[in-house]
């Protein structure tokens, strides 16, 4: 289950550390669905999040459906034997919602929701 993984000690523990972050992305009010024919192509994906996508495994957009943001955050940090700052896990929350249909929206509009589940709130 993807809050599983959300949910789970390790991960918690892990995001209280310090962590840098820095991104170009592909504004979401730039998006148009009939064009994402790439991983740039996304919303709140510029080089470097396409590249840690593919570093997950994921080529194309249609790759991304019904994936779990948390379970993608965990390997992330694995394959790069570093915490990622969380506002990754907003990313990919942003980019697998979006291919599930929700409409395009800013990273940081996740934000709170991430928090919440990763506190055991509500994920209102």
């Amino acid at each position: 289950d993807c809050l599983q993984a959300a949910l789970a000690g390790s991960l918690r523990l892990r995001l209280r550390q310090p962590a840098t972050f820095t991104v170009a992305v592909m504004s979401p009010h730039k998006v148009s669905r009939a064009r994402v024919k790439q991983l740039t192509d996304l919303p709140n994906v510029g080089k470097a999040t396409a590249d840690d996508l593919r570093l997950l495994g994921f080529h194309s957009p249609e790759q991304l459906a019904g994936e779990c943001p948390f379970e993608m955050y965990e390997r992330l940090c694995q394959e790069t034997g570093r915490r990622h700052d969380p506002c990754v896990i907003d990313v990919f929350m942003s980019v697998t919602q979006f291919m599930k249909g929700d409409p395009p929206r800013p990273w940081w509009e996740f934000t709170e929701m991430r928090k919440n589940i990763l506190t055991g709130g509500t994920t209102k």
